[in-house]
């Protein structure tokens, strides 16, 4: 038991640190849930236990979702990044096995005690299930990244639906309009322009690893997150201009940022890796809409 927990603890230290992933697992929901009932109007909060297990639960599902991708990948990690926790020998996948079957017993149970929306739950965790088993259509999906994505991306859309639902049932909000529609959107473009990045590089720097840039260019799929950072940008403009118009001008400012990035990259890929700044835009990003939400609690109304 002992050793079975030194070898979890390198895996986490190392592929998903537990207390930053804790303290952005509550980030993300509360960032959804005041975004949602501000925006309708809501100012009365009640604060409880279903607030506490939902954030915990997206911290326990990306928390499945990285184990369940090493998983996954096992065989091309073993060539590609033998270094890692897993393939390198230092955890074991029994370890991994026994630890996120009792995580996802233990937030199923928190969820059917505590939240009002289990069945969003189970749609979530049915969804991410899939996932694992790649759809049960591996020989088609695996060795297709757009098709990878198309199946796989959409789960940070699910999730927020998870999130919006406990938040329309609690206040009785109406569960069908334009802003909750934009707050399903607001975390899934970040999250959709991340992976991409991640796989664009210079021609120099491309492996057997499969990437964007290899399938359709740089330049193209620069091209494509540059269309997706300004769409998603939109969606927050349209979700913060009733509560701080200061908040528009900050994020008008960070995308202006990174949209010149963008162009350096696409003029000289080996300038910088671009998905580095895409990391430090969405962190930016998301900061302004959490200290918009803070502000407008605060009752810096601008």
């Amino acid at each position: 038991m002992t050793a079975s927990i030194k070898r979890l603890n390198i895996y986490f230290k190392e592929m998903y640190p537990i207390i930053p992933r804790l303290v952005l697992g509550g980030l993300l929901f509360f960032e959804i849930y005041f975004i949602v009932l501000l925006n309708h109007g809501v100012t009365s909060f009640d604060i409880g236990a279903g607030e506490a297990v939902g954030a915990f639960t997206v911290f326990s599902f990306l928390c499945w979702l990285r184990i369940a991708d090493d998983f996954k990948d096992y065989e091309l990690d073993c060539r590609l990044f033998a270094y890692r926790p897993l393939p390198s020998g230092r955890t074991t996948k029994k370890d991994l096995a026994v630890f996120v079957s009792l995580l996802i017993a233990l937030t199923l149970a928190l969820n059917y005690v505590f939240m009002n929306n289990f069945i969003f739950c189970i749609i979530l965790y049915t969804y991410g299930s899939l996932m694992a088993i790649w759809f049960f259509q591996k020989h088609k999906i695996q060795k297709s990244l757009p098709l990878a994505l198309l199946t796989h991306n959409p789960v940070q859309i699910i999730m927020n639906i998870y999130i919006i639902s406990y938040v329309v049932i609690k206040y009785g909000i109406r569960p069908f309009d334009l802003t909750n529609f934009l707050a399903v959107m607001t975390l899934y473009f970040p999250a959709l322009i991340w992976e991409v990045s991640r796989k664009i590089r210079a021609p120099g720097d491309e492996t057997e690893y499969v990437t964007y840039s290899k399938l359709f260019g740089y330049k193209k799929s620069v091209d494509f997150v540059f269309i997706m950072t300004w769409v998603d940008i939109i969606t927050n403009f349209i979700l913060v201009w009733n509560l701080n118009k200061l908040s528009v001008i900050a994020l008008l400012i960070n995308v202006l940022w990174m949209s010149a990035r963008f162009l350096e990259f696409k003029k000289d890929p080996t300038v910088y890796k671009l998905v580095d700044k895409v990391e430090k835009y969405t962190y930016i990003q998301e900061s302004l809409m959490i200290l918009t939400v803070a502000a407008y609690l605060l009752g810096w109304k601008i």
